[in-house]
């Protein structure tokens, strides 16, 4: 039998787009034969995921999972939300997520992880569900947050199955503070987030390059007014305040009350527990964001289809 080297599993993954698992079975089954072994993968269905993977996929879930000190939120995509109410796609996302608790956070490391049950990857079962499942999937990020004393909480809005939904929150609160009365505000936070859309902590974490141009904007806005350039920096800092209100987390009316800022909030629980919180960050994923979906012309398809042919 011919020698199963590394760059013919590699080129036959290439050709076919299955799993590296897959296509070691398939080139041992069939004595190396490179040709072969595409027909195995394609008899078993494995090949047909290449063939899918250009296609949008912006639909899916995002899971949250939490443990402890450590929380995880993962977006899984497929092309359509009748494939993400599928019972095997909404386990995946869920064990994905519990994976990912033990990585670094990164994207790459949870590919590689081994997933349970199979001895494929996270990445190569996510091929192998293309195959089965028969629309394009891609895992396509992940957020992990881990605090030394205190709790990582979650909210998931409008949830399809428990921590599986459209839009999902990890906060992180370091606290030596009671557990119970944290996870609670951890979560009123974390709802907070998902409605609120803020985009750092404090002021000190706003993007400098963000921050520069709203700068640049709010001054040419102020001196349209015609006022001296002493008077225009000053409104420039003042609108600057407005602005941080809108961005930055702790400045931010708490939309639970509608009244204190999440600062005051969370110092009132802080002084309620003994003990001083402190927010170590935040991830929200919303579902699909920043993915340029297809938009399709029914009525154009329908035509297209009536002209084959003529």
């Amino acid at each position: 039998m011919a020698e199963i080297t590394a760059s013919l599993v590699k080129e036959l993954r290439e050709k076919t787009g299955a799993g590296m698992m897959d296509c070691k079975k398939a080139l041992t089954e069939t004595s190396g034969d490179l040709e072969g072994a595409v027909d195995w993968l394609r008899k078993k269905g494995l090949a047909a995921a290449a063939k899918k993977a250009g296609r949008v996929a912006a639909e899916g879930l995002v899971a949250v999972a939490t443990a402890d000190t450590v929380g995880t939120v993962v977006e899984v995509n497929s092309e359509t939300d009748f494939v993400a109410r599928n019972d095997r796609f909404q386990a995946f996302a869920s064990q994905v997520a519990q994976l990912a608790l033990q990585g670094d956070g990164t994207i790459e490391s949870l590919q590689q992880a081994a997933f349970p049950g199979t001895e494929r990857t996270v990445g190569e079962e996510v091929t192998n569900m293309v195959a089965t499942i028969g629309e394009n999937m891609n895992l396509r990020r992940v957020s992990r947050i881990a605090v030394g004393d205190g709790v990582v909480a979650s909210y998931v809005h409008n949830a399809l199955a428990p921590n599986l939904g459209k839009i999902g929150v990890l906060i992180g609160l370091e606290s030596t503070g009671d557990r119970a009365r944290l996870l609670d505000l951890g979560k009123q936070i974390a709802m907070h987030i998902a409605a609120a859309r803020p985009e750092a902590v404090n002021i000190e974490d706003v993007d400098s390059t963000a921050l520069d141009r709203e700068r640049n904007v709010l001054a040419d806005q102020a001196r349209a007014s015609g006022k001296p350039e002493e008077i225009i920096a000053k409104m420039v800092e003042g609108r600057l305040r407005k602005y941080y209100e809108e961005v930055v987390l702790l400045e931010q009316v708490y939309v639970i009350d509608g009244e204190n800022k999440v600062r005051k909030v969370v110092d009132a629980v802080a002084k309620e527990i003994g003990a001083p919180i402190k927010i170590v960050g935040f991830s929200r994923f919303v579902l699909g964001e920043g993915i340029e979906k297809e938009q399709s012309d029914f009525a154009a398809e329908v035509a297209a289809q009536a002209n084959v042919g003529r």
